[in-house]
């Protein structure tokens, strides 16, 4: 029993799979290519992708379309 235990712990462990590593916002915004591809992909298949790779390309795209942002008031507003 105790084997049989441990060989289906061994079995479910071989079958895990190791998670995709998925490039970052930054990096993607330095290779606009990279990205174009990947954000097509993520149109087309997400789930193929990934949750982790398709938010970082869509967080690319917002940093891209939007900037890093700045502070609505840039200046500090002084009080009376």
């Amino acid at each position: 029993m105790n084997r049989i235990t441990l060989l289906l712990i061994a079995l479910l462990l071989s079958a895990c799979e190791k998670p995709m590593p998925f490039e970052s916002a930054e990096a993607l915004l330095a290779n606009p290519e990279r990205l174009k591809e990947l954000g097509r992909q993520c149109k087309e298949d997400w789930d193929k992708l990934g949750n982790a790779q398709c938010n970082a390309v869509t967080e690319a795209e917002r940093i891209r379309f939007m900037g890093k942002g700045t502070p609505y008031t840039p200046y500090p507003v002084k009080g009376f």
